[in-house]
């Protein structure tokens, strides 16, 4: 995509780029550091999926436990992506006064410790307020690295490096659910979400030891006219504006899915047992893939290019899991969820590619529009389902993906009219 106009206010100066590569003192594959770093936020992204969905993949057992409904137990889900989604622009707010590195930390601690007690929640609301805490605790740290990597990894390393990222997401989000399915089968679904918190507590500390220092980073202040100004100037930028409807809707069929793909599957011709259930989240390992290519891919098809493929592969995965074959359901989800990683990793490196000033809260508005478009699609597709059985939850994620077309196809059309603005202008 283009890049957008630079002229954004921000609540501290990025310092520029270095005027030559060989002055250039940014990571980059095979410098010292990178590695680190990579596998430090790798970590970070596996800890924050595992302990973000610990409760999807559980979601019929919990309603068995608490005699609830899938849409009432799907706020297990929502209620943590939800908040979230709220508390991610004030926490970046605060990354940028006391540092990427220190807020992705506290957001893990803070997240691990109440996972370390969501086994032992007495009833569905207190168990969907702790989740709410865990969300929220959370959303200091996926922007947060976001704008660490904007800063301290050089731009043609960038989609590489944020691929990395979004692959430990789909690491920790196929890991979590499996070691739940099983978990949960065998000593039911409290031990399977307090696995999931040991797990994450035994990532964190590794991240912290791993994480380099950051060297490029400037302190500013906690100025809220200055946040609003510099939230302001994103919202009125149409491509980063594009760029988090994308992601937004990205994450609405993938919320979707992901939400209620458990009920389908307990359910005939299917009846299948949570810990095989569990293991269904292989098809993360596709994720993994996907997102970790996304640089190759937009190298290649450019990055409105990657995304149409993003999106037909995500259309052609949902059309195909409406068949009664378990083959090809398994085969859709393999299809939706190389699609939506893919789309995702290109959408959010090119969040941070496009924000020259106030990274940290231009990658916050697009975490908050992607988790918003989670909460939204884990209570809307169970809503489909309920009304409408698999062909429900279906039929809303194309109309999403149809939407992230649209998006992209205006963001085409866009840049076409602005590329014969600027030739008439160069004319006169």
């Amino acid at each position: 995509m283009p890049p957008a106009s630079s002229g954004a206010s921000a609540t501290h100066a990025v310092a520029p780029a270095p005027s030559s590569p060989a002055a250039d003192s940014r990571l980059t594959p095979g410098g010292p550091g990178y590695r680190r770093m990579s596998f430090a936020l790798f970590l970070a992204g596996v800890a924050t999926f595992a302990l973000l969905y610990s409760t999807q993949a559980l979601l019929p057992l919990v309603s068995a436990d608490f005699g609830v409904s899938a849409s009432t137990a799907s706020w297990t889900v929502s209620g943590a992506t939800g908040a979230l989604a709220l508390f991610v622009l004030p926490l970046s707010a605060l990354s940028e006064r006391y540092g990427r590195r220190a807020m992705m930390t506290a957001s893990l601690t803070v997240a691990v410790a109440v996972g370390l007690l969501v086994p032992f929640a007495p009833s569905v609301e207190v168990l969907i307020a702790l989740r709410a805490v865990q969300g929220a605790a959370l959303a200091g740290l996926p922007a947060s690295a976001m704008a660490f990597l904007a800063e301290e990894v050089r731009p043609k390393a960038l989609v590489a490096a944020i691929g990395m990222f979004v692959a430990g997401n789909s690491i920790g989000g196929m890991s979590g659910r499996i070691v739940t399915g099983w978990a949960a089968q065998a000593w039911g679904w409290r031990a399977a979400v307090g696995v999931v918190g040991v797990m994450a507590l035994l990532c964190a500390v590794a991240f912290r030891v791993l994480l380099p220092a950051p060297r490029h980073f400037t302190p500013g202040t906690l100025s809220p006219k200055s946040l609003a100004r510099t939230v302001r100037t994103h919202l009125s930028n149409p491509l980063l504006c594009r760029l988090y409807a994308i992601g937004a809707l990205f994450m609405t069929v993938f919320g979707a899915v992901y939400t209620v793909i458990g009920y389908r599957l307990t359910e005939a011709p299917f009846s299948l047992p949570q810990g095989v259930i569990g293991s269904i989240f292989l098809v993360y390992l596709v994720g993994t893939v996907s997102s970790a290519a996304a640089g190759k891919l937009v190298a290649r098809l450019g990055r409105r290019g990657a995304l149409y493929l993003a999106v037909s592969t995500t259309a052609g995965g949902l059309l195909l899991s409406l068949s009664s074959s378990l083959v090809l359901v398994l085969l859709g989800l393999v299809l939706i969820t190389a699609g939506f990683f893919a789309g995702h990793a290109v959408a959010s490196s090119s969040v941070s590619r496009t924000a020259t000033t106030g990274r940290a809260q231009a990658s916050a508005l697009y975490q908050s529009a992607y988790y918003l478009g989670s909460s939204a699609g884990g209570t809307l597709g169970a809503v489909a389902f309920h009304a409408g059985g698999w062909a429900g939850t279906v039929g809303l994620g194309i109309l999403a993906v149809l939407g992230v077309a649209a998006v992209t196809v205006w963001g085409s059309h866009a840049a076409r009219a602005e590329s014969r603005r600027g030739l008439v202008a160069g004319s006169c």
